[in-house]
């Protein structure tokens, strides 16, 4: 049997991986607003214990990130993905047992680890079964699995909450990552070079030498390197620092959306499931056309690093614009919800406009076993900068939230000029 586009199934099936992890992980955000009375948290510790069960995950996801990176170059995304995905899913259903803040951690520290595989995992694939000219567009997708997640999982966690309770939810929505494992390994049989169902004509698309503009921006087939000869790279740092800087904007909303909503707005949990959706619209939208973006300067000449970082600029010039906005608009954004959603959402169209992007990158500057690991790189250092606002949101947050959005206005041009800079210009 013989599959035409094979590749954009195999994508597909990754996106759909993305979704449920956004799925899972955005769970303990939407609910914490409401359960946390029920572990004998006061209302002045809320946000601190949230902090505190964020941070258990992002130091796993750190560590995830590095050894699931390295796990997926040791064993191929076929495996590697099948492992993480498994492992996020019962450690999202042993969330329903939890009696403590301590056994929420160690859940989420679980949940943490196993769920960073998806982005090396993702990064790998990308690269095994697109050529340069189509990555961009294949981590557009990619990406958009991520805000897609985001947009139903409010709702779809608001309503499994009011019908169920908290408990059975989580039991629910780790179900899904387990019924995925069964088409990606009927239809993910291998690597393009051995993979059965996979046409000549595609196999010749994927597996060809790249053209002549291209040839510069791809390295040449080099051993596997230790992680401390990847750090003698520019590109390995200016990859690191970028994303050191710039995620920590995303997971400041993925974290605490939920509760501004409540306390910027009084929301209850009906109207969290009612608005939350919207900004991450805006952010699958801005994964595809981002995607897209880069992809058509490659196609038009443009080399790939070149294509990728122009993308990279628009991206955070949007989001630089829209927080900006926000702080001058904030006071007066309280009697129009709607309006702030849409300046948020802008932010967000803008963020996943670049991320992929800069998640591309590692499949530029290197090839091989070097890819995930660099990858998981990346997603370590995006861990690490994750932490530090993390806990900086209960203090700045006290009296407003003007403080929130001026900081992540002033991580967008800082992670731009990394990498911008700091990787090879070539």
């Amino acid at each position: 049997m013989k599959v035409k586009g094979l590749r954009w199934w195999i994508i597909s099936l990754i996106g759909l991986a993305t979704v449920i992890n956004y799925i899972d992980r955005s769970a303990i955000n939407i609910l914490w607003p409401y359960i946390y009375k029920e572990f004998g948290i006061a209302d002045v510790d809320n946000k601190s214990a949230l902090a505190l069960i964020t941070t258990f995950f992002m130091i796993a996801y750190a560590l995830g990130q590095t050894f699931t990176g390295k796990l997926m170059d040791a064993i191929g995304t076929r495996l590697g993905m099948t492992i993480s995905i498994v492992g996020w899913s019962i450690s999202i259903a042993l969330h329903a047992f939890a009696k403590s803040l301590l056994s929420f951690n160690v859940f989420r520290f679980m949940l943490g680890f196993s769920e960073a595989g998806n982005w090396p995992g993702a990064t790998k694939s990308n690269a095994e079964w697109f050529p340069a000219k189509e990555r961009g567009i294949a981590q557009g997708i990619f990406g958009a699995g991520a805000s897609l997640g985001s947009v139903v999982s409010a709702p779809i966690i608001a309503a499994l909450y009011l019908i169920f309770g908290w408990k059975m939810t989580f039991v629910l929505i780790a179900v899904l990552g387990l019924i995925w494992i069964v088409p990606w390994l009927y239809i993910n049989k291998g690597t393009p070079d051995k993979h059965p169902w996979l046409t000549d004509e595609e196999r010749a698309h994927i597996l060809a030498k790249p053209e002549a503009k291209e040839i510069e921006t791809v390295v040449e087939e080099a051993p596997v390197l230790t992680w401390r000869e990847l750090l003698k790279f520019r590109n390995t740092w200016g990859i690191i620092t970028g994303r050191f800087f710039i995620d920590p904007v995303w997971w400041l909303f993925v974290t605490w959306l939920p509760t501004f909503l409540k306390e910027q707005f009084m929301f209850d949990i009906k109207q969290i499931g009612a608005f939350t959706w919207v900004p991450y619209l805006f952010a699958a939208i801005g994964s595809l056309v981002g995607g897209y973006h880069a992809s058509l300067q490659i196609r038009k000449g443009v080399e790939p690093q070149k294509a990728r970082k122009n993308a990279i600029a628009v991206g955070s010039i949007i989001m630089l614009a829209s927080l900006v906005a926000i702080v001058y608009q904030l006071g007066n954004l309280k009697e129009t919800p709607i309006l702030a959603m849409i300046l948020i959402g802008l932010t967000l169209f803008g963020f996943q406009y670049l991320i992929g992007n800069i998640q591309t990158l590692p499949s530029d500057y290197f090839n091989g076993k070097n890819v995930g690991t660099v990858a998981g790189m990346g997603g370590t250092a995006a861990v690490a900068g994750t932490l530090l606002t993390t806990w900086a949101v209960p203090v700045i947050t006290q009296t407003s939230y003007v403080s929130f959005f001026v900081l992540a206005a002033v991580l967008v041009p800082v992670s731009w000029l990394c990498i911008k800079y700091i990787s090879s210009k070539k």
